[in-house]
């Protein structure tokens, strides 16, 4: 199995011993960049702050470690997070 297929399905940021989604909580896929493939839970998030998207933390980025990328919920699909680039 290659990383892309070990990281589908996995929660960003959620613990390596239990990776998946939980039960009652609400999801975006993140589409796109190094972080493709990942889930992102947007539970807490209300709708202003879904709308204006996420920095993430990423090692994998263009920026290396302390690095970060923006991802933003996808026109007609926001269950979508799109890449939007790597930011220092």
């Amino acid at each position: 199995m290659d990383e892309v297929e070990f990281m589908r399905g996995r929660v960003y940021g959620a613990d390596h011993d239990d990776p998946g989604p939980r039960t009652g909580r609400v999801y975006a896929q993140l589409v796109g960049g190094p972080l493709d493939g990942l889930l992102l839970d947007i539970t807490d998030l209300t709708g202003a702050e879904r709308g204006r998207g996420v920095s993430l933390a990423t090692e994998i980025g263009r920026y290396g470690p302390g690095g970060r990328s923006a991802y933003g919920p996808r026109p007609g699909d926001p269950r979508c997070f799109d890449w939007r680039g790597d930011v220092p």
